[in-house]
């Protein structure tokens, strides 16, 4: 078992980030800083052209300090008049500056008051917006499907799952990256910022109402970390977690993991596999992508096949799943098929042979 110490592991936990938070998938906007700086350019635009403007007829404008108005009072102005602060130092006298006053001064003061006021409301009204969002989806989420990790396992596992039906709406991706997390959001999954090790972080991707966990992870002591917290968390969800190291596997297995995937001997064979008949291992790569080509699917007993043996079957039968035990189709026991059982059959993917994946949790060794 190659895990670090204690100590290290608790290092290591308290160099992550404490805060954490939700991000729901959302259209593409622009940043709200450039949205609120856009605001301030147009006002500083907007308070240029007051200026320009009362210098342009500074004749028309009396000074209570020293009667004339020269650049320096028609910015002061300007800021004082659209600011609706109105000292009255400053005033137009004649007919010209008054009009102008009316016409255009008054237009730009109302036009700077809805830019600013406009940025403070639609900030406040896009903030409760998003609270409001946050608790309709916390109150809607059930029975969802959390990933842990959005690396190029995760990612894969995410697809595979979803080509079988699962909607992005019932994904939660959870990871300490906002970078990651934000790819996640983009392409329609709600997302969490933290530690998966970190209950709190679980909590808020609702992990304790989830009925299945993938935990894809770049270390395989975090896997561990994860599935002992997700097992606490929940103790009926389904949990599937990828190692990098064979002999992790049975530690992940006793950290409550359901079923545990080798990554790198999971490659190896298949590398070996193509060696030894490239169609062979063609063949392999189509079976576990999902929605192209041949799927690997497991699906109930039908009534009408209740009964029969599995070479009486239509679909291809692999393998019967008998309460707790995976027997081949092969397996003298396995005939006749029972209604409680499923298979699981290589089917052409189409449309119609879509099917919803098996939602029960696996079975404890």
């Amino acid at each position: 078992m190659k895990l670090p110490g204690h100590d290290a592991i608790a290092r290591q936990a308290d160099e992550h980030l404490v805060t954490h938070r939700v991000k729901l998938p959302r259209k593409a906007v622009e940043r709200p800083i450039r949205q609120v700086g856009k605001r301030l350019a147009m006002a500083l635009l907007v308070l240029v052209v007051t200026v320009v403007i009362v210098y342009a007829d500074h004749d028309g404008y009396h000074d209570n300090a020293d009667s004339s108005v020269d650049l320096l009072d028609a910015a002061y102005y300007a800021t004082v008049t659209l600011s609706t602060t109105g000292y009255g130092d400053i005033t137009p006298v004649s007919d010209s500056a008054r009009l102008t006053n009316i016409l255009v001064i008054t237009p730009l003061r109302v036009l700077f008051l809805i830019i600013l006021v406009g940025t403070t409301l639609e900030v406040l009204t896009e903030r409760t917006r998003e609270e409001w969002r946050l608790s309709r989806w916390r109150s809607t989420l059930r029975d969802h499907t959390v990933v842990v990790g959005f690396g190029t396992k995760g990612r894969s596992a995410i697809q595979t799952v979803c080509a079988t039906g699962l909607k992005k709406q019932q994904v939660v991706v959870v990871d300490p990256s906002t970078k990651v997390i934000d790819a996640a959001t983009a392409e329609g999954y709600a997302g969490v910022i933290g530690d998966a090790t970190r209950s709190e972080v679980l909590k808020r991707a609702e992990v304790q109402r989830a009925r299945q966990i993938i935990i894809a992870t770049q270390r395989d002591d975090t896997a561990v970390l994860v599935a002992l917290t997700a097992r606490q968390l929940n103790r009926q969800a389904k949990i599937v977690a990828a190692v990098r190291e064979e002999e992790n596997a049975p530690l992940l297995k006793q950290s409550g993991a359901d079923a545990v995937i080798t990554s790198a001997s999971a490659a190896g064979r298949l590398l070996g596999l193509s060696v030894l008949s490239p169609a062979a291992g063609m063949v392999m790569e189509d079976l576990i992508q999902q929605g192209s080509g041949l799927d690997l699917v497991e699906r109930p007993v039908t009534k009408a096949e209740a009964g029969r043996s599995p070479r009486e079957i239509d679909d291809l039968v692999v393998s019967v799943v008998r309460g707790h035990r995976v027997l081949g189709y092969d397996d003298p026991s396995v005939a006749p098929l029972q209604l409680t059982d499923r298979l699981i059959t290589i089917v052409r993917a189409t449309p119609a042979t879509r099917v919803t994946p098996d939602t029960r949790p696996l079975p404890q060794d």
